[in-house]
Formats: C-alpha cells, sequence, structure tokens
C-alpha cells in the first residue's frame, strides 16, 4: 500500500501523526511512505530525516492524494483537499464529523472511506494527556495581571495562599490537569459524576485537592471561591442546557480563568466560543476564557512523538489486512469509521445532523457478531 502523510495546515497547528520511526516500521512491512515536504518539520522532523529512514518526499497535497491509497493527518479535512480525495481512497484523520457538515458532505460525496482518528483510542489519546497538562498550565499563565487576569500566583507564597481550582471531569484530561495544578500548590476541586473514579482520585492525588459530585448545584456553591476553572467534560452534543451558564459567571470573582480544553461550542460552558494560538483568551462578563481547540498543537514534538506510535497499529492494520478484517480485529477501529464508498456510518454525526446511516457493520458487511471485537460507544449521543 502506499501512506501518504499530509502536512497540516491549520492555524496554529505542528503536530504531525507519523515519525522516521513509523516510516522504518511501515516500509518493513513492504509499504511505501510518501511525506509532503516539510509535513514534519515543525514537529522537529525533518525531511533529511524521513528520507533516510525509507520516506519519499513529495512537494504538494496534491502529490500525495493522487499516489496514495491512504491519506493521513492530524486535524482535519480543509475545503482545499475536497476535490482531491478519490474514490476508494481511505482517509485517516481527526475528523470531528459531527460538528463539520460540510466536511462530512465532501467525504460523502467523494466515495471514499475515511475514519475519524479521536474515536480510534483503546486506552484514551495522547493528545488529551497533553492537552490536560497544558491547558492547566495555560490556565496558570492568564491568572496573570499582565495576561488580564486577576493577578493570583497558582501556589502562593509566605502568608498569601495559592489560587483556588475546579477541575470538571476526572477522566485522561482532568487527571492530568489535576497532578499539574495540584504538583504546583493550587487548592484544587476535581468533580465528576462516577464516585469510583473519585475515589481513587482522592488516593492518587495530594490532600490540596478534594473531590466532589459534578452538578450544577455543587459547582454554583464553589464558584465565588474560585479563581481557575479548567473544563474537561465532553458535553454529549445531544444535551440541552450547560454545566456552568452565563449567568453563573456572575458569581465568580473579576479576572478569574475559565480553560475549556473540550473545547465544543454549545457544550459545557455556555460562553465558549473557539480562539486560535495567535488569539487565544476572550472575556466575557469580566471573566477571562481560552478557547483554543488544539492546544496539543503549542507542544507538537511531545505530543507527536507519543500519539504517532498510538496511531500506528491502526495505520499498519490497514494497511497490512486491508479495511474488512482490520475493522473486524479491532472495534475502536470500526467505531470511528465515518463513511464508507458513499454511506455515512458514523452515529453521532447521524444523529446531529440528521442524517441516514448504516451501522459499520453493516456497511462492512461484517455479519458474524461472534467473531468480533467490540468497543464501548464513543459518545453518550447514540440512537436507539
Amino acid at each position: 500500500m502506499i501512506i501518504g502523510l499530509l502536512k497540516d495546515t491549520k492555524p496554529g497547528e505542528s503536530r504531525t501523526i507519523i515519525t522516521p520511526v513509523e516510516v522504518q516500521e511501515l516500509a518493513a512491512d513492504g509499504h511505501r511512505v510518501l511525506i509532503q515536504r516539510k509535513a514534519g518539520l515543525r514537529a522537529g522532523f525533518t525531511d533529511e530525516e524521513y528520507s533516510k529512514d525509507g520516506g519519499e518526499i513529495r512537494n504538494t497535497m496534491e502529490e500525495i492524494y493522487a499516489e496514495c491509497d491512504l491519506v493521513t493527518k492530524v486535524k482535519e479535512i480543509t475545503h482545499e483537499e475536497f476535490g482531491l480525495i478519490r474514490e476508494g481512497q481511505i482517509i485517516f484523520t481527526c475528523i470531528h464529523p459531527a460538528a463539520n457538515k460540510k466536511e462530512v458532505d465532501a467525504l460523502l460525496k467523494s466515495k471514499c472511506i475515511a475514519f475519524t482518528a479521536e474515536d480510534t483510542h483503546r486506552y484514551g489519546s495522547p493528545n488529551c494527556e497533553v492537552a490536560g497538562k497544558l491547558g492547566a498550565l495555560m490556565g496558570v499563565y492568564n491568572l496573570l495581571s499582565i495576561n488580564g487576569g486577576s493577578g493570583k500566583l497558582i501556589c502562593g507564597i509566605g502568608g498569601s495562599p495559592g489560587a483556588s481550582a475546579l477541575i470538571i471531569g476526572a477522566g485522561i484530561v482532568g487527571k492530568n490537569a489535576t497532578e499539574i495544578l495540584a504538583s504546583l500548590g493550587a487548592r484544587v476541586t476535581l468533580m465528576d459524576i462516577n464516585v469510583g473514579i473519585l475515589r481513587d482520585c482522592q488516593n492518587i492525588f495530594p490532600k490540596n485537592v478534594q473531590t466532589a459530585f459534578s452538578n450544577s448545584a455543587n459547582i454554583r456553591k464553589v464558584l465565588p471561591d474560585i479563581d481557575l476553572i479548567i473544563n474537561c467534560v465532553k458535553w454529549p452534543k445531544h444535551m440541552k442546557g450547560h454545566l456552568i451558564t452565563r449567568d453563573m459567571l456572575k458569581l465568580m470573582k473579576k479576572g478569574s480563568v475559565i480553560v475549556d480544553i473540550s473545547a465544543d461550542v454549545g457544550g459545557a460552558i455556555e460562553t465558549y466560543k473557539p480562539t486560535s494560538h495567535e488569539k487565544p483568551t476572550y472575556v466575557t462578563d469580566g471573566i477571562i476564557h481560552y478557547g483554543v481547540d488544539n492546544i496539543p498543537g503549542a507542544a507538537p514534538h511531545t505530543t507527536t512523538v507519543a500519539y504517532a506510535a498510538a496511531i500506528l497499529p491502526h495505520l499498519r492494520s490497514i494497511a497490512n489486512n486491508g479495511i474488512i478484517e482490520a475493522c473486524r480485529k479491532d472495534g475502536y477501529l470500526r467505531r470511528s469509521l465515518t463513511v464508507y464508498k458513499g454511506i455515512l456510518t458514523h452515529e453521532e454525526t447521524s444523529i446531529i445532523q440528521n442524517r441516514p446511516r448504516q451501522t459499520p457493520e453493516k456497511a462492512l458487511g461484517l455479519f458474524d457478531k461472534d467473531d468480533l471485537d467490540w468497543a464501548p460507544k464513543a459518545t453518550t449521543t447514540t440512537s436507539e
């Protein structure tokens, strides 16, 4: 198979999804790997390194699409790429399909086979780990008065206590945000809806971390004392309402900071809107909001090394076994199948965009359910 790596063009995005290490592995399996020029440069990987390890350099994305059976990168397919996708071509990237109708339209029209990478992670994405750690640091940075914040130092000093932080959601993102803020000396309240997870967190984090059930009443109760909120909850797109409404901002001190790592319009934070690394914050009712939707892109080398290693088994399985067998063997890969030769197969997208769909199993002709690896639903936005 000929596998192509595109250079990501989203503003502020410097990650890549294949490093020279993965090129070596894929080449050892007998595949060719084509690299768009400078695709990995901003993450610290030169064209010379790719070439040395078996990669073939191409100048443009047009060449990659024209020559490759499988095309991959980190972020969404852009408008400039829509007309380049060929029928039967395999696309593997973070499509975020439910929120991107035009992108889905283009994928369906092309009759390609597309996987949305964010749904493929059996053990959680390395991007989530980076987003939690880095999002916490961005919150700490924006609390400083030079950035418009309240002027509180997260750790405090002798005679002056540190800042208080609320972290909503104790998954991979929330735990990593908690690790950073707790280690810096913040007074942290970590909320979740799962008592088992909260018990575990009480055991693994120091005593400056307390836990509580996540609901609007408990959030309202603590907001007057909170300097920094880190939202780590991927709010189900079918749900109405929010965890933190605009009205609740009145309970907070001016100059406090909200970092919405889940970065979701209509999500847990009512006042969220997307921002970029170039202009990461805005102020609503005196509260600083950090809304960058690709936080890990600011630490591209660290993120890429782990992310590429996590994705490699999927790329190898597709290339070595073919689409149907790869999806049969791995339920996480199968649930990420978004479109298949003109058929929508992604459940959340079907519901949010009110489109007809087939299950991945039906589209792929996988009728023997006892022979399949199964994965849990990727989101709680599911059909009957």
